[in-house]
């Protein structure tokens, strides 16, 4: 997949795939995600990534503590060879939907690149922990979807120790599957 053929690519398989509620697995717990139905293209990319296995083995890579945690990104080996047989691509915002990134809202943070449109990037996500919500990124990242079991879960990874880098001490891996 390509930035040329990612949204056709993405709006065919959300018509085919309808799924709409996730668990991601830590070794903390379970946090069950609800993905929201008009925000079809990430939506459909976080599924199709799903099914793809992109995020088996995966780590929480950013955890800020009374904020977000962050996770699908890493800097193993077997993390770019996944990006590379899937595609380089990233998604248009999709932010003008009402959603607020209210605690537990699951979002996707914009490439690093140099990225006037703030485009996102299609392989990581992050999950607001912040108890009164972090409404200053509304704007400029799309909320795609919300926790609807397993707060307690963010909670206890966004109270884990950390580097400088904002990576936990004790590696935070996890998978998700779908559960609707």
């Amino acid at each position: 997949m390509d930035d040329k053929n990612a949204i056709p690519f993405l709006f065919e398989y959300g018509k085919k795939n309808k799924e709409n509620k996730v668990r991601i697995s830590t070794s903390y717990g379970n946090i069950d995600v609800l993905l929201f139905e008009n925000t079809p293209y990430h939506r459909a990319n976080f599924i199709y990534l799903t099914k793809k296995k992109y995020f088996k083995g995966e780590y929480f890579h950013r955890v800020v503590k009374d904020f977000i945690i962050q996770g699908g990104n890493s800097d193993n080996i077997s993390t770019s060879k996944k990006r590379r047989e899937i595609g380089r691509y990233l998604l248009p915002p999709d932010t003008k939907k009402g959603y607020k990134h209210h605690r537990g809202i699951i979002s996707m943070p914009s490439s690093e690149i140099e990225n006037p449109y703030k485009l996102a990037s299609p392989y990581e996500f992050f999950i607001v922990q912040k108890i009164d919500g972090a409404y200053h990124l509304d704007k400029n990242y799309t909320a795609f979807g919300k926790v609807i079991k397993g707060m307690d879960v963010v909670d206890k990874i966004s109270n884990l120790e950390t580097d400088k880098r904002e990576w936990p001490l004790d590696n935070v891996r996890f998978d998700v599957e779908i559960i609707e």
